[in-house]
């Protein structure tokens, strides 16, 4: 099995890219998603948000994600705090799913945070997208972001050079369609090359 992570900033386009590995044939796996899943009401993350940041952040008794953000987003400590509680539940998760493949499975993790988490995650690939800022810019104010969210977001994250020094591929997602997927497609040979010596 080989085991890769996605990377890339807010609004760098890891949902596209990780839409095109799936139908190339890679299992993917949204770390988003699974952040979502672990802090539901009923489980242990929903429990330990709610002591730590208390009420404010619930919304029809459910986690309130865009309070939640807002609260962190405004605050370092409150976001490490965040983070503390969170990633451990989302590597539990993830490695659960992987266990559950078979062994000659391509994974793709779709993962943002992965230079922040500072080496916590195993990895046998890593692919980062990297996106000129004014591009990164004008995709999130289409998606109802205000600007002073964006650089909230933008600033909380590591910068493109940081994302590509820990990086042994870079997708360039700056043009259309056709160019980013053609960039997937020559990482996915390579990738399905790596997995074939393994074995």
């Amino acid at each position: 099995m080989l085991i890769v992570a996605l990377t890339g900033g807010i609004g760098s386009g890891k949902s596209t890219v990780g839409e095109i590995f799936s139908q190339l044939g890679a299992v993917v796996v949204d770390s988003d998603q699974i952040a979502r899943n672990v802090i539901e009401r009923g489980t242990s993350g929903f429990d330990l948000l709610v002591a730590t940041f208390g009420d404010g952040i619930l919304k029809n008794g459910d986690i309130d994600r865009a309070a939640l953000s807002t609260l962190v987003f405004s605050d370092p400590k409150k976001r490490e705090l965040l983070e503390q509680i969170t990633h451990p539940l989302i590597r539990s998760e993830f490695s659960k799913i992987v266990k559950s493949l078979p062994e000659e499975t391509i994974v793709v993790n779709q993962i943002p945070l992965l230079f922040e988490s500072k080496g916590d995650y195993r990895f046998d690939f890593i692919i980062t997208i990297s996106v000129p800022h004014n591009i990164r810019v004008d995709r999130l104010l289409k998606r109802g972001l205000s600007s002073t969210q964006i650089e909230q977001r933008i600033k909380a994250q590591a910068s493109d050079a940081e994302r590509e020094s820990i990086s042994d591929s870079v997708i360039v997602n700056d043009n259309d369609l056709a160019s980013l997927t053609k960039q997937v497609e020559d990482i996915w040979i390579k990738l399905t090359e790596i997995n074939r010596l393994k074995k």
